[in-house]
């Protein structure tokens, strides 16, 4: 083992602050020292970083992968066979895959719409998995995700890196500690400069992508060229936009610092403004939520404008009684009194976050989340975003879409999250799927 690995495990276990005995966790058949197999699923972008992230760690092995285009698996495979010194066995059909009894667990980094579906599968075929985030496409979704764990006894971790950095597990506590005393407020950010994605044409799909299977779980639609691989984030079908795609993070951080569960109110307002062309999800979103405990956060996305706040693109700000604490993105941290003043100024030991839409927070910091779900599965760790967690901070943004969508406020149930008193909202709790692809337990 290479000392950057071990230095990456040990931060990790340092980090996570939570070793558990074998024999007191609960998802068994691993000794510490055992080989974890994983598949990969839809590795296109995202999903080809975090193969190679987990080819390059002690005892795994990226023995699977699935994708629907030719192209990229062949890639993959090709790539992975480089970086580990042994070939995968490429799939097209993730239910095929899931037959493999040598399979250990799978991530999931297909479209959004595949994500819970792909989850339940395996879950049901005895897999653990590991979710990019968001972790559903709607909140049934996630609903049932959250039963599967428990009914089938294995492992979700969605994707929320954070969760795993160092820096900002030591500022969670911080918070809890009282450093800026009662966090009653907080505010995140994205910022990108998206180009447009123009007007479709109906057209075959290109012969080595097999589309029918691309939408699997979703109604049929017709393919067209402005689609796949990127552009479907911003269609309703198939994607859930900016809040989803990038304001998961922040949300998820600022939940977890401030201790909140479930709103009683969201207020969400924005559109499609920057350019006139297929996309549908807005490109710039702001939605605040309040919660039953007196406190409130708010999000803001600007998809097709990268200009930076605070001097970054993303970040979250924890507003307190007595202080305040800035969490620009990565793995840092700042903290003021209230005459502005700067206490405490924290800066990551790991690396600089590298802020890419592929690469995350780099693939240091970003292996640590992964390293976290290997070591869970082997018994030695708790996972840092199981998925209730997982659930709760994806259900934030899907609640702020829907409210865009149905006149811009929602009344929540403060326990579920549930939709109160709006029959036309709660439509799109869940969705249709096309037939023979439901999501059952």
């Amino acid at each position: 083992m290479s000392k950057r690995r071990d230095f990456m495990k040990n931060t990790a276990l340092a980090g996570a602050g939570i070793l558990l005995a074998p024999e007191l966790f609960p998802f068994k058949g691993f000794s510490p020292n055992e080989k974890v197999v994983i598949g990969a699923v839809g590795t296109n972008s995202r999903g080809f970083f975090l193969a190679r992230m987990f080819a390059k760690m002690p005892n795994v092995e990226v023995g699977f992968v699935c994708d629907v285009d030719e192209k990229v698996l062949e890639k993959t495979i090709a790539d992975i066979e480089k970086v580990s010194g042994k070939k995968p066995k490429g799939y097209k059909d993730v239910r095929k895959m899931l037959e493999e009894k040598d399979l250990d667990a799978i991530f999931i980094a297909a479209p959004d719409h595949w994500h819970a579906p792909a989850a339940l599968m395996a879950l049901q075929a005895g897999k653990h998995v590991y979710v990019e985030k968001p972790c559903s496409h709607n909140p049934s979704e996630g609903e049932i995700l959250v039963q599967a764990m428990a009914k089938y006894g294995k492992l979700v971790q969605m994707g929320s890196q954070r969760r795993s950095f160092p820096k900002v597990q030591e500022a969670m506590k911080a918070l809890k500690d009282g450093i800026i005393g009662r966090p009653y407020f907080a505010r995140g950010w994205y910022a990108n400069n998206r180009k447009p994605i123009g007007v479709g044409k109906k057209v075959a799909p290109p012969s080595h992508l097999d589309f029918d299977l691309w939408q699997g779980p979703a109604p049929r639609r017709e393919y067209q060229d402005n689609l796949v691989h990127y552009n479907w984030h911003w269609f309703w079908h198939w994607g859930t936009g900016e809040a989803l795609n990038n304001g998961t993070h922040e949300l998820d951080v600022m939940r977890w610092g401030m201790g909140l569960d479930y709103p009683v109110k969201v207020v969400s307002a924005g559109g499609r403004f920057a350019y006139q062309d297929d996309w549908e999800t807005p490109d710039t979103q702001t939605i605040t939520y309040e919660f039953a405990n007196n406190t409130s956060i708010t999000w803001e996305g600007r998809s097709c404008n990268g200009f930076n706040s605070e001097g970054v693109g993303r970040g979250v700000i924890f507003y307190g009684d007595k202080g305040t604490m800035t969490i620009p993105g990565g793995d840092d941290y700042k903290v003021y009194d209230l005459e502005n003043k700067l206490v405490k100024d924290v800066k990551t030991e790991l690396q600089e976050a590298q802020r890419t839409n592929t690469m995350g927070m780099g693939e240091l910091l970003d292996s640590l989340h992964l390293n976290n779900f290997i070591e869970s599965i082997r018994g030695k760790e708790k996972l840092n975003c199981p998925i209730i967690e997982g659930h709760k901070s994806t259900l934030l943004p899907q609640l702020g879409n829907i409210a865009l969508r149905n006149g811009g406020v929602l009344n929540c149930d403060s326990s579920n999250g549930h939709i109160l008193k709006n029959k036309t909202a709660m439509k799109l709790w869940g969705r249709e799927y096309e037939k023979g692809w439901e999501m059952k337990l």
